[in-house]
């Protein structure tokens, strides 16, 4: 059976795939005034964001000279190693949960022994993070500086990457 071209059926084919055509030529033109709309949307953001960010540096060093003090405290630390930084950022979390946090706990969370988290928090003390020992018994209660912790929840100091913050549950 052999099918013949209907002229009469071409004709309305032809005009209904022109009207899809400049149906989606609109929508083309929609999509890239909204683009450029988003666009300078984010423009305008970036640049609030920028003055937000002058602005809370103005508010800290006005802060700082109420406080009687004209320059933040700098900490000098030496680069921490990846376990070391697994053992900061478990203790760092702990930490936040529980003024004082001891080997065990920390250990615990990383699931490792004791010893190693004592070794690796001792490397990080002679590395200049100024972590805080006390004991009560026989046992050690570690802390965190509260200014170094503050310091490092805003400015990320010891260069954490944010892969590891799947410790922080």
């Amino acid at each position: 059976m052999e099918l013949q071209g209907d002229l009469s059926l071409k004709i309305p084919v032809c005009s209904v795939l022109e009207q899809i055509r400049e149906e989606l030529d609109d929508h083309r033109l929609a999509i890239n005034e909204t683009t450029t709309e988003v666009q300078a949307g984010y423009e305008e953001i970036q640049l609030l964001h920028d003055k937000i960010e002058k602005l809370h540096e103005k508010i800290e060093e006005l802060t700082f000279l109420i406080k009687g003090t004209t320059e933040k405290q700098e900490f000098n630390i030496n680069p921490l190693t990846g376990k070391e930084k697994e053992v900061f950022t478990a203790f760092y979390s702990l930490n936040e949960i529980n003024d004082q946090v001891t080997y065990r706990q920390i250990a615990r969370k990383l699931g490792t022994a004791e010893p190693l988290v004592s070794l690796y928090v001792n490397s990080m003390r002679e590395k200049g993070v100024p972590i805080e020992k006390r004991f009560k018994g026989n046992v050690v209660f570690l802390k965190l500086e509260d200014k170094f912790r503050q310091e490092q929840a805003k400015n990320n100091i010891l260069k954490i990457n944010t892969l590891l913050t799947y410790w922080c549950k």
